[in-house]
């Protein structure tokens, strides 16, 4: 069933056609990611299916009563209400039916009074009834408790809760807005990079949460390995248009490399069959006895078709400079401490930052990572410590909000020459072309400028005096896919140490050769990559050792992956082991079937004491009786939250059962029926 159609849409803005004719279906469970690059209209057609935008021709259709729900890159959130509230009440309806049942419920009490048992009250009786059915279903599939978890894997604490919205920040208000929308499961699910304010802990729950989800989305990501892990179908802005691929992005790159081959050899075996033809036209044009095959070749070559290539747009491609050689020892931060009133956000830190380093530091957000890079890079004072840099460092500094370092009405052009240690114009407009911006262009305020394009711009001053000592705050945020890519391959080639902090797990896994782990105001230093600090991690929670990291699967691996050992006839001894085992684990499944069976029966006596209290608000003789009707009421809400407690309770039971049940049939994979 289809959800959304665009019907020969036509767009465009400023003088400049964002797309022509496009026809597109989006049917339901579709998983999509949409492409491109910054500016060529992403966000714009995220905003015509929601219908902030408006075609200037075609049409768009949307399924009646379609609940849609949109991410865009900024939000403005106004509520004040209480963070769980604000993520309760942004689901359509609730409000809705509790006022329904209170006009209900008033009028009730009236026609009552005047004859308790006429056909009216009778009437409405089954109405409140009804009411209270679907407030209860609404309950239901809109619990609370689905919203705490929710908040609970973007990265907020239980203290949070009743916080008003408005003490958050704008990045965690943003989290707030992402809660809400997915606590709504709407029928279409419309993210507009969401992980730009998502740490990395975040960012996986996220992808978890987004694989289970059973309806429709498109999603805007720059971060490849997340698009990856959850599309099934690219929508992409190319230079000769709007184009649809089957498969996630890998797929998406295949085909169009398997396009353009095949484009190619097309058009060369065609210029050659041309080329020939005009060769025999040329050399026979005179010869009587040719004149017939003259000009049938004459007439084959006027309806002979043109191949029309794949077109291609420019993209962002430079390298760094070389640098300077520093001296080994190039940042050393001594019993760093920085606080603000009473928060402590780093304690006694030490840290070493040695020559060709490539250290990622990630964390919760809020843990402190971009206060100790700033810290490192100079730009922020600690409260106590010291932090030296080594022999011939020199700092070039990314930061993450581009307003810190940016003059709003200096133009794109002043803002790299001010960054210019030396060179002219001519490395100052080379700086600037290699990152996509024309003449015209540099002259541009950054303050008119989009997001992408002044993160550009900061690429631009570093790319005209980098330094030998990189420091970069989420350099990959405002970037679309492709010059995400790019900087990753500069930043890859870069000859001197670099620290960064990022969110984008093929950034890190890339980059990184050690891992600074920032948590609870300290640093624990993992050498080693992304996928070896994932093994730590996960060893350091369960409590168990470490294998060999060649040993370990990383997180974002499939097991399937790996080649299959060949099968060998099991032991007497390994088999009276694997029995030993088996056995053991039989022994706790048995208490867990049991937790699991009680609160079974305890679900289903509250849901029959919860039917006798909806048949009891149904009969019109209650509400003769204020005292008996608001007792009753009472209980159905208390017995509502119970009923939620309790299944709530046997859904967390019946995943341990079932994660015992799987540890037993895959010591012994013949096991059977387990119950």
């Amino acid at each position: 069933m289809s959800l959304l159609i665009l019907d020969e849409v036509s767009l465009a803005l400023g003088g400049k056609s964002i797309f022509e004719e496009l026809g597109l279906r989006i049917a339901d469970k579709d998983r999509i990611g949409l492409i491109g690059p910054n500016g060529a209209g992403k966000s714009t057609l995220l905003k015509l299916f929601t219908g902030q935008q408006q075609p200037d021709g075609g049409q768009v259709h949307r399924r009646k009563e379609l609940r849609l729900g949109y991410l865009p890159q900024e939000i403005e959130v106004l509520s004040t209400a209480p963070l769980v509230e604000f993520v309760l009440e942004t689901v359509p309806g609730r409000k809705e039916l509790e006022g329904a049942i209170e006009a209900v419920q008033t009028q009730l009490e009236g026609a009552a009074k005047q004859d308790p048992s006429s056909d009216e009250v009778v009437s409405l009786s089954q109405e409140i009834s009804d009411l209270h059915d679907r407030l209860s279903r609404f309950e239901d599939e809109y619990s609370e408790h689905a919203a705490k978890q929710i908040l609970s894997g973007l990265g907020f604490q239980q203290s949070d809760h009743e916080r008003g919205l408005g003490e958050f920040s704008g990045g965690w208000q943003m989290r707030a807005y992402l809660a809400s929308l997915l606590f709504q499961r709407p029928d279409l699910l419309l993210l507009d990079e969401p992980t730009n304010h998502l740490d990395m802990p975040s960012v996986a729950w996220l992808s978890g949460f987004l694989k289970r989800y059973d309806r429709a989305f498109v999603l805007i990501s720059h971060d490849r390995e997340f698009l990856n892990e959850q599309i099934e179908r690219v929508v992409s802005f190319e230079v000769e248009g709007v184009r649809s691929y089957r498969g996630d992005y890998e797929r998406y790159l295949k085909q169009r490399a398997e396009e353009e081959t095949i484009l190619e050899a097309r058009a060369r075996n065609l210029n050659r069959e041309r080329e020939q033809m005009e060769r025999f036209v040329k050399r026979f044009r005179a010869q009587a006895s040719k004149a017939r095959l003259v000009q049938s070749r004459v007439k084959a070559l006027e309806k002979m078709d043109e191949v029309q290539t794949l077109g291609s747009r420019r993209k962002i491609s430079f390298r760094f400079p070389p640098c300077e050689r520093t001296g080994r020892d190039v940042i050393t931060g001594e019993n760093i401490d920085k606080h603000y009133d009473e928060l402590r956000v780093l304690k006694d830190v030490d840290v070493r930052l040695e020559r060709g380093d490539r250290v990622a530091i990630v964390g919760a957000n809020g843990a402190g990572k971009t206060t100790l890079l700033r810290i490192l890079a100079g730009e922020l004072e600690a409260s106590s410590g010291e932090v030296k840099l080594g022999h011939k460092v020199k700092l070039g500094y990314y930061a993450q909000h581009h307003v810190d370092v940016l003059s709003p009405t200096a133009t794109a052009f002043e803002e790299v020459q001010s960054a210019a240690a030396a060179g002219g114009r001519k490395e100052i407009f080379s700086a600037l072309g290699a990152m996509l911006f024309s003449e015209d262009d540099t002259e541009k305020r950054i303050g008119v400028l989009s997001g992408g394009e002044r993160a550009r711009v900061a690429l631009a001053r570093l790319l005209v005096d980098p330094g030998n000592v990189l420091l970069m705050d989420e350099p990959t945020n405002h970037l679309d896919l492709e010059s995400s890519e790019r900087l990753a391959e500069a930043m890859a080639d870069y000859e001197g140490t670099l620290l960064f902090v990022s969110h984008n797990r093929g950034f890190v896994r890339r980059l990184a050769k050690t891992i600074w782990h920032v948590e609870d105001g300290h640093v624990e230093v993992y050498p080693g990559n992304l996928d070896e600090y994932i093994s730590s991690m996960r060893d350091k929670r369960s409590g168990t050792e470490a294998t060999s990291p060649t040993e370990v699967i990383s997180a974002d691996q499939s097991p399937s992956q790996s080649t299959p050992a060949k099968p060998r006839r099991e032991t007497r001894a390994e088999a009276k082991e694997r029995k030993r085992r088996e056995a053991e684990e039989r022994n706790v499944l048995r208490p867990l079937r049991r937790e699991v069976e009680k609160l079974e029966r305890a679900i289903a006596e509250l849901e029959g004491a919860q039917q006798e209290r909806t048949e009891l608000l149904g009969d019109p003789a209650i509400y003769s009786d204020a005292a008996k009707r608001d007792e009753l009421i009472q209980a159905h809400e208390l017995g509502a939250k119970d009923l939620e407690y309790r299944t709530a309770e046997w859904m967390i039971a019946q995943e341990k059962l079932d994660e015992a049940e799987s540890k037993v049939r895959s010591i012994s994979p013949d096991a059977g029926d387990l119950s």
